[in-house]
């Protein structure tokens, strides 16, 4: 039944791809928020359609840790189930990614529509400066910054290496942090078919502030609130919030 089901949400999953990905290029004259708003809808609709098809629900805590102004936001990254529910949970926001993400048939094109940070991995000091320049342009424009410390998405239990190109980006911009903490990863693992039935849990932590601060130490506050909530999560003693 888990295959089935597995297979049902995969089945529903590309075809929103195709679908929403060549209606999106009919937004390309519009102003970002509405092209953001239509190319969103793939990100509830596979929210909604993975509750339905395989049994898998969130909880999420910390909204009132929300600002009302924009920042940067610093999430873990076990699945890719966090990169749908952040686009539900927060307004207009771009991301932070490797750029070979765009050349993906479907996927890469609705990418492009939405603005990201696309780096070159392999760029050392570049990337970083192009980091700088384009993060604090759009966090400028009002949109939420979101990037993956680890870079690549971690199995549940493991830690990787956060690197410090968020940090830097708050360093020089000055816009506060919001991190973020979830266990995704039980439940869609990554480069796994099967989707596990039960519920994830979300956490949002307080705003980290940044102004004056060097980016080594924004860096561990970080890891430190992530990774330690981290252990809260998959405490059996947890209790769900509400």
């Amino acid at each position: 039944m888990m295959l089935l089901r597995s297979l049902l949400f995969s089945l529903g999953m590309w075809l929103s791809t195709v679908v929403i990905a060549t209606l999106a290029l009919l937004t390309l004259p519009l102003p970002f928020e509405y092209r953001f708003r239509f190319i969103s809808q793939y990100a509830r609709f596979n929210i909604w359609w993975l509750e339905k098809t395989c049994a898998v629900n969130y909880v999420v805590q910390g909204m009132e840790n929300i600002p009302a102004t924009n920042g940067i936001l610093m999430c873990k990254h076990q699945s890719t189930w966090e990169t749908l529910i952040l686009q539900k949970i927060f307004p207009s926001q771009v991301w932070v990614l490797k750029r070979e993400l765009l050349w993906v048939p479907f996927f890469g094109w609705a990418l492009a529509l939405l603005e990201p940070i696309a780096i070159d991995r392999g760029a050392g000091r570049k990337a970083i400066k192009q980091l700088i320049n384009q993060g604090k342009a759009k966090l400028a424009q009002g949109r939420w910054v979101v990037i993956y410390p680890e870079g690549t998405r971690m199995a549940p239990g493991v830690r990787g290496r956060y690197a410090l190109g968020g940090a830097i980006l708050a360093e020089h911009s000055g816009y506060p942090i919001v991190p973020i903490a979830h266990n995704a990863g039980e439940f869609w693992p990554r480069r796994q078919f099967l989707k596990r039935p039960g519920t994830i849990r979300v956490v949002i932590g307080p705003s980290i502030l940044t102004q004056d601060r060097k980016a080594q130490d924004i860096n561990k506050d970080v890891e430190d609130w992530i990774e330690g909530e981290m252990l809260a999560i998959t405490d059996p003693q947890y209790q769900t919030p509400g």
